[in-house]
């Protein structure tokens, strides 16, 4: 298992670390709100333990935008915001989990399996096509036996173009079901990450550009 921490208390944030990292826990650690989204996005976590309350965009900021994502890790919350009205906004935002401050390692620890355990019963299928190997719950991309590096904005967008099985999915569909609502319609985001995803995946190219509709997997 692998979790991101996202603790503004650099004292605590490193004991929780270390106390999982016992527990063959892997963990990184981020110190505030856009430090956690670089990570994010970078790389791909079983569970999200969240501070609501650190510098930059808060822990209920990057809850959302994880939830929003619709394919992002579980979400801890972990604060010491303790009361009723706190705990439902949380659950409220797509929250998995919550737990206040001051707390056991050992019960975060039990609460972390309990999450994975979750996660593993609703494990969505592993899909092949045109020698790609898509594993949508580790998040790993192999090709042709080989395995490929993706942020997860790529995966995303590749895993949109999987599911179509060889069908033709519009630049619009991909931002839409790939970003967020907020995300512009007039942007080169999709252009510029498929062509980041093709040089990923390397030669010979599997996403072919069908002029004025849109992109598939070919072959």
């Amino acid at each position: 298992m692998r979790v991101l921490i996202l603790e503004d208390e650099p004292d605590l944030a490193e004991a929780v670390r270390d106390g999982l990292r016992l527990e063959a826990i892997a963990a990184d650690v981020a110190g505030d709100g856009d430090s956690a989204l670089e990570l994010l996005d970078l790389h791909d976590y079983d569970v999200a333990i969240l501070d609501r309350d650190v510098p930059g965009p808060s822990g209920d900021e990057v809850a959302r935008r994880i939830v929003a994502g619709g394919t992002g890790p579980l979400v801890l919350m972990l604060t010491a915001a303790d009361h009723l009205d706190d705990k439902a906004s949380g659950f409220e935002l797509g929250a998995d989990d919550y737990l206040t401050k001051p707390f056991a390692m050992r019960e975060l620890v039990l609460r972390l399996r309990a999450l994975a355990r979750r996660a593993e019963r609703h494990r969505p299928p592993v899909v092949e096509i045109a020698g790609l190997r898509l594993d949508p719950f580790r998040r790993e991309v192999f090709r042709e036996g080989r395995y490929v590096a993706l942020t997860r904005k790529q995966f995303a967008v590749l895993e949109v173009l999987v599911a179509a099985e060889g069908g033709v999915v519009s630049a619009e569909e991909l931002l839409a079901r790939a970003w967020d609502e907020n995300a512009d319609p007039f942007t080169n985001a999709v252009r510029i990450t498929v062509s980041a995803l093709r040089k990923r995946l390397g030669e010979p190219w599997v996403i072919a550009t069908v002029p004025g509709v849109g992109y598939r997997i070919d072959g």
